[in-house]
């Protein structure tokens, strides 16, 4: 668990972290320099699941690589209801969620944190307007969970 306080905003005890594949962890298939090794340590402290429409079928392969378990979305459904439904079967007020695209709106939407990434795929101005947080790399992302005073710096109101 995360316990992070944030002064008027309250009290977070977070148990997990749901992560965006494409586009969030990794770029046209391939996982961004750096997350493996701080998704190892965060480990410690977050349950991690990936979740991802599998858009470069690599989705099995980085989940390995990781040592996290990975959701492929369905084709037959919208893949932002099955994002936000997802959280909310981990329990919302547990879960910080990170992502950059337009599938990604109400997973950041429902959960207790939610956190964009400006990765080299972009960033959809509706998952921006549905996040509390906005970081410039997964890197930065990551970096706030493994440093949480840095989210009270920035969410403290």
């Amino acid at each position: 668990m995360l316990a992070v306080t944030i002064p008027r905003r309250g009290e977070f005890e977070l148990d997990h972290l749901v992560l965006d594949v494409n586009g969030t962890l990794a770029c046209d298939g391939r996982l961004i320099p750096g997350v493996t090794e701080r998704l190892a340590r965060i480990r410690t402290a977050l349950d991690i699941h990936l979740l991802s429409a599998d858009t470069h079928g690599r989705l099995d392969e980085i989940a390995r690589e990781l040592g996290v378990p990975a959701t492929r979305l369905l084709a037959s459904e919208p893949e932002p209801e099955q994002k936000a439904a997802f959280v909310r079967r981990l329990n919302p007020a547990r879960v910080v969620a990170i992502g950059n695209g337009a599938n990604d709106v109400r997973m950041l939407a429902e959960a207790a944190i939610g956190i964009v990434v400006l990765g080299p795929e972009g960033l959809a101005v509706d998952a921006l307007q549905a996040a509390d947080v906005v970081a410039g790399t997964i890197a930065d992302a990551l970096d706030l969970l493994l440093y949480p005073q840095r989210l009270v710096a920035t969410l403290r109101r």
